[in-house]
C-alpha cells in the first residue's frame, strides 16, 4: 500500500531531475537543484515541491515528517539493467578470467554462461526466489526504487517462464518495482549448437507466445554479437516480439563493431546496452532515434575492457543512462556506489550527469520516465535521502553507500539506523 501523507523539509539539496522523457546531451547536467527544499506526497504520489519557506501545509499533525537538515533528497535510483535471477555462481571462473584462461578453456572447465544454465535450470521456482529476494534486499539499501530483470539463464520454455514467474510475484511482495524483461536469446543452448537460427525459431514461435499469453514480460532483449546471435538474427527475434506486444532492448557493440546501436536506434528500441565498441555512425542514430544508451561501466571493471565511450555520447547529444548488470559471470555487483566512481573517474562524466543517468534515464531505459526517475508532482514518490548535504558525495565518498533511508510510492522502506 501506498504512504498515505508524507513531508519531507530542509533538505540541504532536494534534487528534482524533473522531466518525462530522457535528457539528452547538455540537459543531462540540468538536474534542478532546490536548496532548503521540501516535498509532500499523499496516497504514494507527489503532490508538491519546492522550497520549505513556501510548504503549503498549516499543520504538520496530520503528516509523517522526515526532517532531512544536511542531507540530499533525490529520486530513487533505477537500475535499468541486471540478471538478477539465477542459480549458482561462479567465483573460480572470476580468477581463471583475470589470469588469462581464454574463454574456449573456461567452457571446458565448466564455466561460462552454461554453467549458469544448468545451475538455474535445475533451481526450484521458490529456492530461485529466496535467493532473488535476498539481492534486492541489498539493492534497496543502496537506494534502488526500480529494477530491471531478464531472464535468459533458462534458454527453454519452461525455466525462462520460471524466471519471469519469480519475477512477478517479487513484484507484488517487496518493495522494489521490477521491470520484467524475457531474454532467451542471451546464448545458443547445447541442444542447439550449430543450429542458431532453428533456436532463433523456436523462441520465436514457442518461447514468446508463452511468455507474452501469461503477461509476465514488457520487453524481449538479445545479445546481438558476434558468434552469438547476428543482426538479422536478432532483427527476426526483435520484430516478432514488438508484433506481440513487447518492447525491445539490446545488448549491443560489446565485444565487436557489429551495427547493434544503429539496429537498436532502427527498431526503436527503449535501450542498447554495453556499446564499448559503438561505431560514430552507432552512437549518432541512438541520438537522433531517442534511444536510450545503457553504459555498464562494472563489467567492463571486472572484465578489465576498456571502457564504453559515455562522455562522446552525451557530448554528441545522446542520452546515457548508467545500470549495473548484476550478473553471476561477467559483473557480480550490484554497486550503485561503484558505478558511480567508474563513472566520474573512467568514463569522465560530471556528477549531475550521473545522477541524470541513475534516475530519469534509467527510468526511460525501462519505459518508466512518465511515473519515476523524477520528483515532481504527479510522480511515484520513489526517494533516497543520502546521509550527506549533496549529490556530490555519491562520487567523493568514493565507492561507499551513503543512502540513509529509501521511500517507496511514499511509505519508508528501509533506513540505515535500523540495521544492525
Amino acid at each position: 500500500m501506498a504512504g498515505e501523507k508524507l513531508l519531507i523539509k530542509h533538505a540541504a539539496e532536494l534534487v528534482t531531475c524533473a522531466g518525462a522523457a530522457p535528457k539528452m546531451g547538455a540537459a543531462m547536467a540540468d538536474i534542478g537543484i532546490i536548496p532548503d527544499g521540501a516535498l509532500l506526497a499523499e496516497n504514494g504520489k507527489i503532490s508538491w515541491v519546492g522550497p520549505t519557506a513556501e510548504l503549503p501545509v498549516r499543520s504538520e499533525a496530520e503528516w509523517e515528517v522526515i526532517d532531512a537538515a544536511g542531507q540530499c533528497v533525490m529520486p530513487g535510483f533505477v537500475d535499468s539493467h541486471t540478471h538478477m535471477v539465477f542459480g549458482g555462481y561462479r567465483a573460480e571462473e572470476f580468477f581463471w578470467r583475470l589470469a588469462g584462461t581464454p574463454y574456449l578453456e573456461i567452457l571446458e572447465r565448466g564455466g561460462g554462461i552454461l554453467n549458469t544454465v544448468q545451475a538455474t535450470r535445475s533451481a526450484s521456482l521458490a529456492e530461485l526466489k529466496a535467493m532473488t529476494l535476498g539481492r534486492l534486499d541489498n539493492m534497496l539499501a543502496m537506494g534502488v526504487t526500480t529494477v530491471e530483470g531478464k531472464s535468459g539463464y533458462g534458454l527453454d520454455k519452461e525455466t525462462e517462464l520460471r524466471q519471469l514467474a519469480v519475477m512477478a510475484e517479487l513484484n507484488r511482495e517487496q518493495p522494489v518495482e521490477i521491470v520484467p524483461t524475457f531474454m532467451g536469446a542471451h546464448a545458443v543452448p547445447p541442444e542447439y549448437k550449430g543450429r542458431t537460427d532453428d533456436y532463433v525459431d523456436y523462441m520465436i514461435k514457442e518461447v514468446l507466445p508463452a511468455v507474452v499469453k501469461q503477461g509476465i514480460a514488457e520487453f524481449c532483449d538479445v545479445f546481438c554479437e558476434q558468434g552469438v546471435f547476428s543482426l538479422a538474427q536478432s532483427r527476426r527475434l526483435l520484430k516478432a516480439a514488438q508484433a506481440m506486444g513487447l518492447k525491445a532492448k539490446l545488448h549491443a557493440d560489446e565485444i565487436v563493431a557489429l551495427g547493434g546501436a544503429e539496429l537498436a536506434a532502427e527498431l526503436n528500441a527503449c535501450s542498447a546496452d554495453h556499446l564499448l565498441q559503438a561505431s560514430d555512425a552507432g552512437i549518432a542514430a541512438l541520438g537522433k532515434a531517442q534511444a536510450v544508451a545503457t553504459v555498464l561501466p562494472m563489467t567492463a571493471f571486472c572484465l578489465r575492457e576498456s571502457y564504453a565511450r559515455a562522455r562522446t555520447m552525451i557530448d554528441s547529444g545522446a542520452a546515457v543512462a548508467l545500470a549495473t548488470d548484476y550478473n553471476p559471470g561477467s559483473c557480480f555487483s550490484h554497486s550503485i556506489p561503484l558505478v558511480a566512481a567508474l563513472a566520474a573517474i573512467q568514463l569522465k562524466l560530471e556528477p549531475a550527469e550521473i545522477v541524470t543517468a541513475l534516475t530519469i534515464n534509467g527510468a526511460a531505459a525501462v519505459n518508466r520516465a512518465d511515473r519515476v526517475g523524477s520528483l515532481e508532482i504527479g510522480k511515484q514518490a520513489d526517494i533516497a535521502i543520502l546521509g550527506y548535504p549533496s549529490h556530490l558525495f555519491l562520487v567523493y565518498h568514493a565507492g561507499m553507500n551513503i543512502v540513509d533511508k529509501v521511500i517507496k510510492q511514499g511509505r519508508l522502506a528501509w533506513r540505515k539506523s535500523d540495521q544492525k
